[in-house]
């Protein structure tokens, strides 16, 4: 059998829309925007099985308790897309590509901006887990026949201990209606991904002024100690 870890007490840490199993199981599931029996899936081998409707605050869910537990090896990717989000495809890039400048590198989705998982979070996410995509299944038979496939490849629990992250939820947000995720135009998810980027170059251009006022006051800092030094020399050269 292989070897398991003891997973972040209190395991899953975040809460969402997702059922779970046993913990040493070596699959999580990832249905998107389906909603299909995910106990049944749980029962049929899967540590942890849900929807992931948003490709921000969803994904970083679903990666904050894959991380949080070592003995998951393995992300299923089934079920079918919410238009304009595309959760599935977002995640399917993160893992591939990662994270650049907030943005999931590759990511077609609306609005692919991670702000709660810093960079070894991430890599963590990379290393543990292999990705295996079946999506538009939706077929329950599909489904189990490859978590069994799966199981039987169990490496056993990712070397490093269990990694534990915040993720802050949003109140309210754009994409959501009551509770529930829309469906978005294209024109609606290129405004939301122009705001995004726009929002991130004010922050960085905040940044950039901070650091060249530091920079200009140190230059004058400079400027005010070497006249006094060099006022201070002159007038022990006169003194003597």
């Amino acid at each position: 059998m292989a070897d398991k870890k003891s997973p972040a007490s209190g395991w899953p840490l975040v809460k969402g829309d997702f059922h779970s199993g046993d913990a040493n199981n070596p699959v999580a599931v990832m249905t998107c925007g389906s909603h299909l029996d995910e106990q049944g899936i749980c029962d049929g081998g899967a540590a942890i099985a849900g929807s992931c409707k948003t490709e921000n605050l969803g994904l970083e869910k679903v990666i904050a308790n894959i991380i949080s537990n070592p003995n998951i090896r393995f992300l299923l990717l089934c079920g079918t897309e919410v238009k304009g989000h595309l959760a599935g495809q977002t995640m399917a890039a993160l893992h591939k590509g990662g994270v650049k400048e907030g943005r999931v590198v590759g990511a077609e989705g609306a609005i692919p901006f991670i702000e709660n998982l810093k960079d070894d979070a991430i890599k963590r996410f990379q290393e543990q887990v292999e990705l295996v995509n079946i999506m538009e299944a939706e077929d329950l038979g599909a489904i189990k026949a490859k978590i069994n496939e799966l199981k039987g490849r169990d490496p056993g629990a990712f070397a490093a201990d269990p990694m534990v992250v915040e993720v802050k939820e949003e109140t309210g947000g754009a994409e959501e209606v009551g509770g529930e995720v829309q469906p978005m135009s294209g024109e609606l998810a290129l405004i939301h991904a122009r705001m995004k980027v726009i929002e991130k170059m004010v922050t960085d251009i905040g940044y950039r002024d901070k650091f060249a006022s530091g920079v200009y006051a140190g230059k004058i800092e400079g400027i005010m100690i070497g006249l006094i030094v060099s006022f201070a020399v002159l007038g022990f050269m006169l003194m003597g």
